[in-house]
C-alpha cells in the first residue's frame, strides 16, 4: 500500500465500520454512515485518504458544541486505528458539510487576526485547536510576507500565535494545572497574563462506499461487487 493512500476504503473501511457498528449503539445515537475517498474532500486545506459522513435523526447532535460528539468519534476511531499524530488529516468526520463551513470560519478567522497583527504588532493566539485546524490556520498564512504563524503549547493547550515577520517567539507557555480555557467568541487575542454535552440517543447501521464499487447498509462486507442491503436506522436500547 503507497504512502499516499496509506487508509484506503477497501483496507480501513471495513474496519472503521465494525468500530462504528459497535460505538454507535453504546452511545445511543440514531444516525448512519457511510465511508468513501476523501481525495476531493477540500483540496485546498485537505486531503484526507478517507471520509467518513454522517446522515441521520441525531445528527445535530453530533454537531453540537462545534462538532464535539463527532470529533469525540474521530479522535476514538484515529486512536483504534492506532494513527499517529501526523496521519490525523488522513481522516476526517463529516455531517451537513460542517467540515466545509468549519474551514471557511478558520480562514476568516485567520484574515482577521493577520489583519490586527499587522496594524498593531502585537501577536495574536488562537484559542486551543486540533493539529488539523491548526494546520489551515497555517495554510491560510503561508504566503504572508510581512506575518508568520507557530504553534505553541501542549496536548489540549497547543495553539497558533500569529507574529510579525521579524518578531521573535514567544517563550513556550507553562503547562496548566487545569483544563484549556477558551476566549470568549472562540477564536483568541493578544497573549494573557495569567458548553454543556448534549445527551445521545438511538443508534444505526453504516454504510461503506468504495469511490461507487462497493456500497453497505448493515449485513456483511461484501467482496464480490455492488450491494445495497437492510432497512432504516437502528434503534439503540433504550
Amino acid at each position: 500500500m503507497s504512502e499516499a493512500n496509506k487508509y484506503s476504503v477497501a483496507e480501513t473501511g471495513p474496519k472503521v465500520e465494525s468500530f462504528l457498528n459497535r460505538l454507535l449503539p453504546l452511545a445511543g445515537l440514531d444516525v448512519m454512515f457511510e465511508i468513501v475517498s476523501g481525495a476531493a474532500a477540500h483540496q485546498d486545506f485537505e486531503t484526507p485518504d478517507l471520509l467518513v459522513r454522517f446522515s441521520g435523526r441525531d445528527v445535530e447532535w453530533l454537531l453540537a458544541n462545534k462538532a464535539e460528539a463527532m470529533l469525540a468519534l474521530e479522535q476514538l476511531t484515529m486512536e483504534m486505528l492506532r494513527m499517529s499524530s501526523d496521519e490525523h488529516s488522513r481522516i476526517c468526520f463529516d455531517a451537513n458539510d460542517y467540515r466545509l463551513l468549519r474551514i471557511e470560519e478558520l480562514r476568516m478567522s485567520a484574515a482577521a487576526a493577520a489583519e490586527k497583527v499587522l496594524k498593531t504588532k502585537v501577536p495574536f493566539q488562537f484559542n486551543p485547536m486540533n493539529s488539523r485546524e491548526r494546520r489551515i490556520i497555517h495554510l491560510v498564512l503561508r504566503d504572508h510576507k510581512d506575518l508568520r504563524s507557530e504553534s505553541l503549547g501542549q496536548g489540549p493547550y497547543r495553539h497558533v500565535v500569529i507574529l510579525p515577520a521579524g518578531m521573535p517567539s514567544l517563550p513556550e507557555p507553562p503547562h496548566p494545572s487545569g483544563p484549556p480555557v477558551r476566549r470568549p467568541g472562540g477564536i483568541g487575542g493578544p497573549p494573557s497574563r495569567g458548553g454543556d454535552r448534549p445527551p445521545f440517543r438511538g443508534g444505526g447501521p453504516g454504510h461503506v462506499g468504495g469511490g461507487g464499487d462497493r456500497d453497505r447498509r448493515g449485513g456483511g462486507f461484501n467482496r464480490g461487487g455492488d450491494r445495497r442491503g437492510g432497512g432504516g436506522p437502528r434503534r439503540g436500547p433504550s
